[in-house]
């Protein structure tokens, strides 16, 4: 069995680090996420946006909810990122997204399947670093 280190303990038994610590983390995403649609185009922004979309639902669950389990926020925010990519198969998000700019960033407007493979890169990406951290 291996043991946790010390400032890797104190951070989960601390809420307010631990939300500290993803609320910063979710600010460094969305700088990310609009230095990635600066730099690049096509596939790459798009995809890297889905994953960096599903990190910073990652990130929140633990702003919210710091004592949450790491597996289970990852879990949280792919389920939330598949539900908000299968809500485009309706016409709702791409009503929304002709009213709104922010609703067009938080709910696209068209079903992509392999948008849902890339969540779960975002998911597991952020599971590992909390893992790793």
């Amino acid at each position: 069995m291996v043991s946790s280190s010390p400032a890797r303990v104190a951070v989960r038994d601390d809420p307010r680090r631990t939300r500290w610590a993803a609320a910063v983390s979710a600010s460094v995403i969305v700088g990310a996420g609009l230095a990635l649609r600066a730099v690049a185009a096509g596939d790459v922004a798009k995809y890297g946006g889905d994953a960096l979309y599903t990190l910073l639902l990652f990130a929140l669950v633990f702003v919210a909810a710091p004592r949450t389990a790491p597996a289970k926020a990852a879990a949280l925010a792919l389920a939330v990122s598949w539900g908000v990519e299968f809500l485009q198969l309706s016409e709702v998000p791409a009503h929304l997204a002709r009213q709104s700019t922010a609703a067009r960033l938080v709910l696209g407007s068209t079903f992509n399947a392999p948008d849902l493979f890339w969540y779960a890169v975002g998911a597991g990406t952020g599971r590992l670093a909390v893992r790793r951290a």
